[in-house]
């Protein structure tokens, strides 16, 4: 199933997803980071990471919904689709309360603030999974004539039929 939200031929959400989900875990691992050296430098790193990383993912949350769609209802691509975008929306909620709470004082977060982090990071491997599945296993967002000699979608130039 091709996407419906595409640049350049390409899905829009693949492309954008990779961000928030690096920025996001990357702050989990500025969080430990700062927790084993004590470091407040560490802490305020990974509170300009997550705000990034919640910007990135409202960006690209409207061509997941957009995609999710035009997915044909009772699939297993449905509810997995569901699924995993609920489960980011409680991702994006988790680490946006866990930014709102070290606003004041982000070189020290505290407790709170981290286990909403850490367990906003413990969900997004679970929808990260369930994203994997559905492009790999479940082909959304692949391209219709996708195979191994397809020509760039640059290209202008229709899927060649197989001989």
């Amino acid at each position: 199933m091709e996407s419906r939200f595409k640049l350049f031929g390409h899905s829009v959400h693949q492309m954008l997803i990779v961000f928030p989900l690096g920025l996001l875990a990357t702050a989990a691992v500025f969080d430990i980071l700062h927790l084993v050296t004590g470091n407040p430098g560490l802490a305020t790193v990974s509170w300009y990471i997550i705000g990034a990383g919640v910007i990135g993912g409202l960006l690209a949350a409207p061509p997941g919904l957009v995609d999710w769609l035009a997915i044909p209802a009772g699939t297993r691509a449905k509810s997995i689709g569901a699924l995993h975008g609920l489960g980011n929306v409680v991702v994006l909620l988790l680490f946006a309360a866990s930014w709102l709470i070290r606003r004041g004082l982000p070189e020290a977060p505290t407790t709170t603030a981290l286990v909403l982090s850490f367990a906003g990071v413990a969900i997004a491997a679970m929808t990260g999974w369930m994203g994997g599945e559905l492009v790999t296993r479940l082909g959304v967002g692949v391209d219709d004539g996708a195979d191994l000699n397809a020509p760039s979608s640059l290209s202008g130039t229709a899927r060649r039929p197989l001989a």
